[in-house]
């Protein structure tokens, strides 16, 4: 008997889905950085600044994977400012005509105030509030793995993930969110991740639709 030309696996099946419209779970997942409340090396709660190159290569990678709005959150005005600046920068000014691929990915980001601010956002858009996933570097007890999040992402109810930078989120803050994804992993005790690939590698986790068995 012929081998079959192609198999169906069932993430293919789901990103044939989502191509064709029957199924809409990968704009419902929002991401955001956050830049308060978060740690610092000491373990204290502070905020940090915006990273110029956390906005361009978060976004690219949103970008990639579908992802409705990526929301920069910082409550300092002075931080606010110069994410404004880098974003208008790529897309409207002399970068957007310089890099047009560039602009379509910065033009997801949205800068906000506070997280709360984030949630107010999404449920305007989305009739309903997002159920809040937040990443940690550290396994926290309870944390939920990446089958289960891309399960819940199919429910069809908005999904917040939120990053941390700096030290990672304070502990206040995870402990009030709905749930916490669990770390990514390597095959050595070395764990120190920019955000930059953390998100990168947990967005094609997520989102991505090669086939898991290659």
């Amino acid at each position: 008997m012929a081998a079959p030309l192609f198999q169906i696996t069932p993430k293919t099946l789901c990103a044939i889905c989502v191509f064709c419209g029957l199924i809409d779970f990968m704009s419902k997942l929002y991401v955001a950085l956050t830049h308060y409340p978060v740690v610092n090396k000491s373990g204290a709660v502070i905020a940090s600044a915006v990273t110029n190159l956390d906005l361009h290569d978060i976004a690219r990678v949103a970008k990639t994977y579908g992802v409705p709005t990526f929301y920069v959150v910082t409550p300092l005005a002075d931080q606010q400012e110069l994410a404004r600046k880098i974003i208008c920068h790529w897309t409207s000014g002399v970068g957007a005509r310089y890099n047009p691929a560039r602009r379509r990915a910065l033009e997801l980001v949205r800068i906000e105030a506070s997280i709360k601010a984030v949630v107010a956002d999404i449920a305007d858009r989305e009739k309903g509030s997002p159920h809040i996933v937040v990443t940690c570097a550290k396994r926290i007890k309870g944390s939920i793995g990446y089958a289960t999040l891309r399960a819940m992402l199919r429910n069809g109810r908005p999904h917040l993930l939120v990053f941390g930078t700096a030290w990672g989120l304070a502990s206040d803050f995870i402990a009030e969110a709905d749930c916490v994804l669990e770390p990514v992993a390597g095959n050595s005790d070395y764990n120190h991740l920019s955000v930059r690939s953390a998100a990168a590698i947990i967005l094609d986790r997520l989102l991505g639709t090669a086939d898991e068995t290659d």
